[in-house]
């Protein structure tokens, strides 16, 4: 008696996990639900974070253009040497700019000649870029001293790492910067002179850079027709047939002696009204 209740009891039990089991085979299966994505925020932008290959062409060359730098070595003495003459005497005229600029030294007859009789000064250095320039102004070069005239002839050291409109800003940025720091003197501008689009000196002659040309074109707009003048003169550094000459630029960017004559003809009327208007 008791066996058999025993086994209708195991019975039971078996048969019913038999039947959950047929039940549970007899559903379909329940469809995969896909995994709740876990939200997370947008990472905060950090210094590590790479910019976008525009990005990374275009914002520091910008910056570089136009925010103040010193350069290493010699230059300081350079500009050393400038503080030292604003603060022996007056000076009435002044040369601001790069190589070209510093270059006035290789034509001492044609400089005592338009030049010195102005209380000229010349605070041209070598390799300069429109970036060397503001930080010069920034510490001290044109403190003190109140030109008539600043004539002013930089950006072509910028071509290579900059845009056009990059240098052009840079020009600006320094226009800008002398008419706060002498807001009662003029300023010539110049465009950048013609440069080869090459230096290759086993040439006689080449194509001017048309990027230049473009630049000055951009250049042309700081023309208040106040205070702030531009001329174009580059013309008269091109051979007949509207090139780059080796007897004008030996290496199709810096000027010959003879060449620097031809830069004081050229600017001399427009320098004249500048300095002597009221």
């Amino acid at each position: 008696m008791r066996l058999t209740l025993q086994f209708r009891q195991a019975w039971l039990i078996a048969g019913m996990l038999a039947s959950t089991l047929v039940t549970a085979q007899d559903q379909p299966p329940k469809p995969a639900e896909a995994p709740t994505p876990i939200p997370t925020a947008s990472p905060a932008p950090s210094a590590d974070t790479t910019p976008a290959p525009a990005a990374k062409r275009e914002v520091p060359p910008a910056a570089s253009a136009t925010i103040p730098a010193p350069r290493p070595g010699v230059w300081i003495k350079q500009h050393e040497a400038f503080l030292d003459r604003a603060k022996k005497g007056p000076v009435d005229l002044l040369f601001l700019g790069d190589s070209i600029t510093a270059g006035w030294r290789n034509a001492p007859a044609v400089w005592s000649r338009y030049y010195a009789p102005r209380q000229a000064a010349n605070f041209g250095i070598g390799g300069d870029r429109t970036q060397h320039i503001l930080w010069r102004l920034e510490n001290g070069e044109v403190d003190g001293i109140h030109p008539k005239v600043v004539v002013l002839m930089i950006g072509t050291n910028n071509t290579g790492s900059n845009t056009e409109a990059e240098v052009a800003e840079g020009v600006k940025a320094i226009v800008e910067r002398l008419r706060s720091k002498l807001p009662d003197t003029k300023i010539l501008l110049l465009g950048i002179f013609p440069r080869g689009s090459n230096r290759d000196k086993t040439i006689p002659s080449i194509t001017p850079d048309p990027k230049i040309a473009r630049i000055n074109a951009r250049l042309a707009a700081l023309d208040d027709q106040k205070m702030v003048k531009y001329l174009d003169i580059g013309v008269a550094f091109l051979d007949e047939a509207g090139r780059v000459s080796r007897a004008a630029m030996p290496d199709f960017l810096h000027l010959t002696p003879i060449a620097y004559q031809t830069w004081a003809d050229a600017i001399e009327p427009t320098l004249w009204d500048m300095m002597e208007s009221k």
